[in-house]
C-alpha cells in the first residue's frame, strides 16, 4: 500500500470545504458512506470511468498518515484495494491540488498543460 492517495473533487465543493476545514465528500461518497480515493496506479481508470466529460475539477493529493483511523483499504474494481475514508477528509491532509478537466474520452487535462497521468 502507499502513503499517498488521490481524490478528484468538484472545485466548488472543495472551495466550500475550506470554510469548515474538512471535505465531507461528493454526493456519491455520501450515498456510499465513505470518501472514494485512488492510488496513483488507479487514478487514470477512476477518471475515465467516473469523471469523463467533467470540468471544474481538482485533483487533490492526500497524505494518508494525516487522515486518521477511518481509512480502510477495500477491494473494489478488479479486486484492487482502494483507499476509502469513513469520515470527512481533513484539509490538513491535502498536500497538493491541481486544476483539471476530464475529456469525453476520460483523459485528464491539467491546467498547466499536462495531459494524462502519471
Amino acid at each position: 500500500m502507499t502513503d499517498t492517495a488521490y481524490k478528484l473533487v468538484d472545485g466548488d465543493e472543495w472551495a466550500a470545504a475550506r470554510a469548515t476545514g474538512e471535505y465531507a465528500g461528493s454526493a456519491v461518497d455520501r450515498a456510499d458512506g465513505y470518501i472514494h480515493m485512488s492510488t496513483a496506479a488507479q487514478l487514470a481508470g477512476t477518471a475515465r470511468r467516473h469523471y469523463a466529460g467533467q470540468t471544474g475539477l481538482l485533483l487533490v493529493e492526500v497524505a494518508l498518515d494525516r487522515v486518521g483511523p477511518t481509512l480502510k483499504w477495500e477491494a473494489s474494481r478488479g479486486g484492487d484495494l482502494f483507499p476509502h475514508l469513513y469520515g470527512p477528509l481533513p484539509l490538513v491532509a491535502a498536500t497538493r491540488e491541481r486544476r483539471l478537466t476530464v475529456d469525453a474520452d476520460g483523459l485528464m487535462r491539467f491546467e498547466d498543460g499536462t495531459v494524462g497521468w502519471p
